[in-house]
């Protein structure tokens, strides 16, 4: 078992996993499957200071998480939002308490200071496992996905990952 960068070769196997999740309405708001091709600038734009990592084991790949910078301002360069994808044969195995885990540590190193996650308020598992690590509700989006004439609100859950406060504005 091992967690690594990603790397263009393990880009099938990141696409294959989130197409996976679209069938079941409860990851993401894509309602079709993306190919490897409409996928390329997006794992592209995906830099050492905001790597994918995929989690490998007998050279296959059963999960990712990415990092991603959130609104594209310089005050928000501390804040990131993170995914997690886990194939389903893997699910439920304790692989997303190692994946996140990992995540918060790795992301000290990135000088990130503030993980944010945008999750279906109906995916009870991915809340769980948030939760289970201490991620409070910063928000939540109501309705604001239609999937096959149904609507479904978003949460947000955010964490400080370094506790020092440096000075709040009055």
């Amino acid at each position: 078992m091992t967690i690594r960068t990603a790397t263009e070769h393990d880009l099938t196997q990141i696409v294959a996993i989130y197409n996976e999740t679209i069938p079941g309405r409860m990851v993401t708001a894509d309602t079709e499957e993306v190919t490897v091709a409409e996928r390329q600038t997006w794992f592209a734009a995906h830099t050492e200071q905001r790597p994918i990592f995929v989690y490998e084991q007998n050279s296959k790949v059963l999960a990712w998480l990415s990092y991603k910078s959130f609104y594209g301002r310089p005050a928000y360069d501390g804040t990131v939002e993170i995914s997690i994808y886990i194939t389903s044969n893997a699910q439920g195995q304790g692989l997303g308490k190692t994946l996140l885990a990992f995540a918060e540590e790795h992301a000290k190193t990135l000088n990130i200071k503030v993980l944010l996650a945008f999750i279906f308020s109906h995916n009870l598992p991915s809340i769980k496992l948030f939760n289970r690590f201490d991620y409070q509700v910063w928000g939540e989006l109501p309705e604001v996905a239609i999937m096959d004439d149904k609507a479904y609100s978003l949460v947000i859950l955010g964490k400080h990952l370094d506790l020092k406060v440096i000075k709040k504005a009055v």
